[in-house]
């Protein structure tokens, strides 16, 4: 194993900040710039120094909430049993996940794309058919082969998705991309180190109440509520969220503000994008502060028809420079 490591950089070498290392639709790091104008003040001065995020998700908001800001514990929670096991691995086995998706990336490269095709697809089965065999709430060696596998196919295939079906599957097609980054050393190195910060937990959102308390910043990003016939926010898990979810979430999020003292934030997709009418979020949402911010999201079938769309995020505490303080 020595051997194998020897071409792995310390931490102390790699300078650049940790990114997601799953590639993720519906993703934040397109956003991150509106959002740090949106951040509670108190994140700044040292005054919340828990972040919560119980959708965990690509983690975009995390990674950047936990480098710029004196944060000293996080929370991280997600319904998808898949993408926890990712995210433990990287935790506490990244050395050996590299390794394994070495391997991957030296074998893949070498094919032609009618193998890449073949391979791809093979891995994809080896992957559910090993499901059965996973045990997702005892680590294991097992978790390590699974997530390398996992990241492998999210480099590989159609668009970079994570989607599973309702077996709970990885159902997506190969992907034709010439040099797709299946190993980036560095950034998953710098991942595990900030995940040592993190408490990483499978489980519904209504479960991070118990680690909520008035030093909290917490981030929602919820399935997004789709807003037309094309869009599929809501399809990265074998769990669906629909409308009675997103009021559940909201009285979640109600009730949060009226009794922990934690600052809040919320995103969704904006429905007035298709319909002006539809002011579903400004009903379950009333009373809190509702900011849009401007994504690059394919929500049109038509490609002269797609461009920035707004999306909405609510908060339960002011934005000061949006308020003249």
């Amino acid at each position: 194993m020595p051997t194998q490591l020897s071409l792995i950089p310390n931490f102390s070498q790699t300078t650049e900040k940790a990114r997601p290392f799953l590639k993720w639709a519906g993703g934040k790091t397109q956003l991150l710039p509106q959002f740090r104008k949106l951040y509670p003040a108190e994140l700044k001065d040292g005054r919340l120094t828990k972040y919560v995020d119980p959708f965990l998700g690509g983690g975009a908001v995390f990674f950047d909430v936990a480098q710029s800001f004196p944060i000293q514990r996080a929370f991280l929670y997600d319904i998808n049993e898949e993408l926890i096991l990712i995210y433990k691995v990287v935790q506490r086995e990244v050395e050996a996940l590299i390794v394994k998706l070495k391997q991957f990336s030296d074998q893949y490269y070498q094919l032609d794309d009618e193998q890449r095709s073949v391979f791809y697809y093979q891995v994809r089965s080896k992957l559910n058919a090993q499901r059965a065999e996973i045990d997702f709430n005892s680590f294991s060696v097992k978790w390590i082969d699974r997530a390398a596998m996992m990241l492998f196919l999210n480099r590989t295939c159609f668009n970079g998705l994570f989607r599973l079906n309702k077996k709970g599957e990885f159902n997506v097609p190969f992907g034709k991309y010439k040099r797709p980054k299946i190993l980036d050393i560095d950034n998953l190195l710098n991942a595990s180190r900030i995940l040592q910060l993190a408490e990483i937990h499978q489980g519904d959102f209504e479960e991070s109440l118990e680690v909520i308390d008035s030093k909290t910043f917490v981030y929602f990003d919820p399935p997004y509520k789709p807003i037309s016939k094309t869009s599929s926010f809501t399809s990265y898990s074998k769990d669906s969220f629909d409308d009675n979810d997103q009021i559940r979430l909201a009285n979640f999020f109600r009730y949060l503000d009226k009794t922990t003292g934690a600052k809040l934030m919320l995103s969704n997709s904006d429905p007035t994008n298709i319909d002006p009418s539809n002011r579903f979020f400004e009903e379950i949402y009333e009373g809190f502060h509702i900011h849009h911010v401007l994504a690059n999201r394919m929500i049109n079938s038509v490609a002269q028809k797609r461009g920035p769309i707004r999306e909405l995020v609510v908060t339960n505490y002011q934005v000061e420079h949006l308020n003249g303080q």
